[in-house]
């Protein structure tokens, strides 16, 4: 093992997001198979759909090591790196809470409608978090004029709000933090776990099965034991923080130049130990992604280590990289690439856009699905050529 770039993880995160916008367009569709959707609250079981998440967890984990690596090597200070991730943690949150009261949204006596409404929010966020840096030609006084537009219409968004049901309408709140606040939180704990423990990684082995337990726990099943939460599920920290072991197990391989083949061993081993391990607990806790079960957050760390062996065998040993070209904005532009249906789904409601009944069902429907996933993709790529993107 020579080199400290690891090229399985920019692809990974590629597929997932191409893989998550497809998941999260199969609402759309019928008559396709009930395994390739989520599954409900109570029920015991998981579809291909309730594993994407705890992967994009896993993967946000995988980059955090990396990350922090770079900033003490260019000399930041941990006070300003521990700053920033303050900062991405507070953009994320910000966005989730948006997203998450955007889904309970209530219309008829708003002055704008609903899809307008996400759109404005949409934009709002482009313009706040758009990567400047990149457009060396807008001046500061735009820059900060553009950003100022973006909170501004947040701020209108806000005020104009109404959520819930008659008669109990209430304005925007914390109802649950979204995809985006979880990762947020998340991301949080982790990189400053990260910042100050560094690879000592016995210390965080120990945190890592501290925060299994709490995962276990804040099901009751220690009557005597009182459970708490770190502000979200143990699932969603112990996900991540799965990805911070296993790249700093890459780096201390890579330092001591053992053989790839052992490091692969030993991480596809803990896929299948924690996969078994998941299964153990079944009895006990349903696998459920809804509740965050620690049976399911189990099978999931287990698929994403596996996962990550499999590619990289295909893409860091074998080299064969080639085929994932046409989604490579997907792992520079990840963002971007998670906001833009934001647009796109508006854009098709306020026209009165319908598909073709036979694309919304079956094969086609999923064809369709994954087509869309793709064109989103290749249209983030297109604005990232032009230097438009998101970056907190």
């Amino acid at each position: 093992m020579k080199s400290n770039r690891i090229r399985t993880i920019d692809i990974l995160r590629a597929l997932t997001m191409f893989l998550m916008i497809f998941v999260n367009d199969i609402w759309s569709l019928t008559g396709i198979p009930v395994w390739l959707g989520h599954t409900e609250a109570t029920e015991d079981g998981m579809g291909f759909s309730d594993v994407i998440f705890p992967l994009f967890l896993f993967i946000v984990g995988l980059s955090i090591p990396l990350a922090i690596n770079i900033r003490l090597q260019k000399g930041d200070s941990k006070i300003s790196i521990l700053a920033h991730i303050c900062g991405r943690t507070a953009a994320l949150l910000i966005m989730g809470f948006y997203m998450v009261n955007y889904g309970v949204i209530y219309d008829t006596d708003m002055p704008i409608n609903k899809n307008i409404w996400q759109m404005m929010m949409a934009l709002g966020i482009f313009l706040i978090w758009m990567d400047y840096k990149r457009l060396p030609k807008f001046k500061k006084g735009l820059v900060w004029g553009l950003k100022s537009i973006g909170v501004l219409l947040l701020m209108y968004l806000a005020w104009i709000y109404q959520g819930g049901r008659p008669p109990q309408l209430t304005g925007m709140q914390v109802r649950w933090w979204g995809i985006l606040g979880l990762i947020g939180w998340a991301y949080l704990l982790n990189s400053a776990l990260y910042l100050y423990l560094g690879q000592r990684v016995w210390y965080l082995i120990v945190i890592f099965l501290g925060l299994l337990f709490l995962n276990i726990q804040e099901n009751h099943y220690f009557e005597s034991i009182p459970a708490f939460k770190l502000v979200i599920s143990a699932s969603n920290h112990v996900l991540i923080m799965s990805g911070v072991l296993c790249t700093i197990f890459y780096l201390k391989f890579n330092k001591h130049a053992f053989p790839q083949f052992q490091f692969l061993s030993i991480i596809f081993g803990l896929g299948l130990l924690f996969i078994g391990f998941g299964l153990f607990l079944r009895p006990e806790f349903i696998i459920s992604k809804i509740l965050a079960t620690p049976s399911w957050t189990s099978i999931c760390i287990g698929i994403s280590l596996i996962s990550y062996v499999a590619l990289y065998l295909l893409v860091d040993v074998l080299g064969i990289y080639n085929w994932t070209q046409p989604i490579k904005p997907a792992g520079t532009s990840t963002l971007t690439c998670y906001l833009m249906p934001f647009f796109i789904y508006p854009i098709i409601a306020l026209t009165g856009f319908q598909w073709p009944t036979p694309l919304t069902d079956g094969l086609l429907g999923i064809l369709k699905s994954l087509l869309f996933s793709l064109v989103i993709i290749l249209l983030v790529g297109v604005l990232e050529k032009r230097n438009l993107r998101l970056k907190i």
